[in-house]
């Protein structure tokens, strides 16, 4: 089993900024798949970003420019750094991992193969 913890949510104003951190407990698989979902008001399971073993990234059409996905692998912790925050951004948050394989296609696309998830964290933006 893995446990993953996000961290960082939280309430911000338009405009402004947040960076989500998500801490695997254990991170030693040759090829994976990781990311981050949403869920919210309008809005079931969006993927929001992915990244894999091999580096490869995809975001959401609407978060392009404004999300960047990274990962540390040493410290085992996948980040979302969130700028020009938007009222339709807010929802919680989740982080995944695909154990197995890689990132293949959307980060929706993506996202029935995600085998564990953290309980994710409120992100809420204010107009």
């Amino acid at each position: 089993q893995v446990q993953l913890v996000e961290s960082g949510g939280g309430s911000v104003q338009t405009g402004g900024s947040l960076r989500l951190s998500c801490e695997f407990s254990t991170w030693r698989y040759r090829s994976y798949c990781v990311g981050w979902f949403r869920s919210g008001p309008g809005k079931e399971g969006e993927g929001v970003a992915t990244i894999d073993s091999d580096g490869t990234i995809a975001y959401r059409e609407s978060v392009k420019g404004r999300f960047s996905i990274s990962q540390d692998k040493a410290k085992k912790i996948l980040y979302l750094q969130m700028d020009r925050l938007k009222p339709e951004d807010t929802a919680m948050y989740y982080c995944a991992l695909d154990k197995v394989g890689y990132c293949d296609g959307t980060p929706d696309e993506t996202r029935d193969g995600m085998e564990f998830w953290g309980e994710g964290i409120q992100v809420t933006v204010s107009s």
